[in-house]
């Protein structure tokens, strides 16, 4: 991406890396373990040999997870940062600094599978990523990309915990746009992402020339339960739909 749209994205996620390395540790946080990952990992099914790009991986929690699974696996993040962080943990893995919208350090047609978790929100350029993500895939190669729901922003939301929740919008749903929210939990960062409606998400899927065979609004299931750190958060998991997930086939 030109350099004038992911300048201020670098700098910003360089920031926060040693926040959100603590965020998501080696196992990922709250919602993933309890409501996305078992989801993306039935959408991205036996891994085992598979050459798999693991696009914008942060610190590189899920890149291992990934290789523990058998995956030949490459993770990358515009962020140097968050690259040096998970070199440092997962001094056995591939990682390479590369922006999602441009994977210049990617040959064409070089991936079985491609894992976007948490990532299309955070791009400036959707339309670019896609298409990158169409490049380095082979025929018939998948992409399983998870993101937070666009319908219901968590950080509109109020009454978890309770019998009712709101969420309260300044800004129409219909147009897509950048958005700086207030730093949350132990972040002292304001967050910088991008909001689109979810048909758009769908008719970029469309342009770059992916079919979707499968989709879900992840959501905690009765044999995690135990795994809820507290009623409150099990209770937020079982209502709110924090999440959603594609599985796309390049055709």
């Amino acid at each position: 991406m030109p350099e004038s749209k992911s300048d201020d994205i670098r700098q910003f996620w360089d920031r926060v890396a040693e926040g959100w390395d603590q965020q998501v540790g080696l196992d990922g946080d709250t919602n993933r373990i309890l409501n996305s990952d078992p989801v993306l990992w039935a959408m991205a099914g036996d891994v085992q040999g598979l050459r798999v790009l693991d696009a914008g991986c942060g610190t590189g929690y899920l890149t291992a997870h990934l290789h523990a699974r058998g995956a030949i696996v490459t993770g990358i993040d515009l962020s140097e940062r968050m690259i040096g962080i998970a070199r440092a943990r997962h001094p056995q893995l591939e990682f390479r600094v590369d922006s999602v919208s441009q994977l210049q350090t990617v040959s064409d047609a070089d991936f079985d599978l491609i894992v976007a978790n948490y990532v299309l929100m955070d791009t400036p350029e959707l339309d670019g990523t896609l298409r990158a993500f169409t490049r380095v895939l082979r025929g018939g190669g998948k992409a399983v990309v998870v993101f937070s729901h666009p319908c219901f922003p968590q950080g509109r939301a109020g009454g978890a915990g309770g019998p009712t929740i709101t969420y309260t919008w300044d800004f129409p749903y219909f147009d897509e746009q950048r958005r700086v929210d207030p730093p949350w939990g132990h972040f002292t960062s304001e967050f910088i992402w991008f909001h689109r409606p979810l048909s758009a998400y769908w008719k970029a899927f469309q342009r770059a020339g992916f079919r979707v065979t499968e989709f879900d609004e992840p959501r905690v299931q009765p044999e995690r339960y135990h795994l809820a750190p507290s009623e409150k958060k099990l209770s937020a998991s079982r209502q709110r739909p924090y999440s959603v997930a594609f599985r796309l086939e390049r055709t």
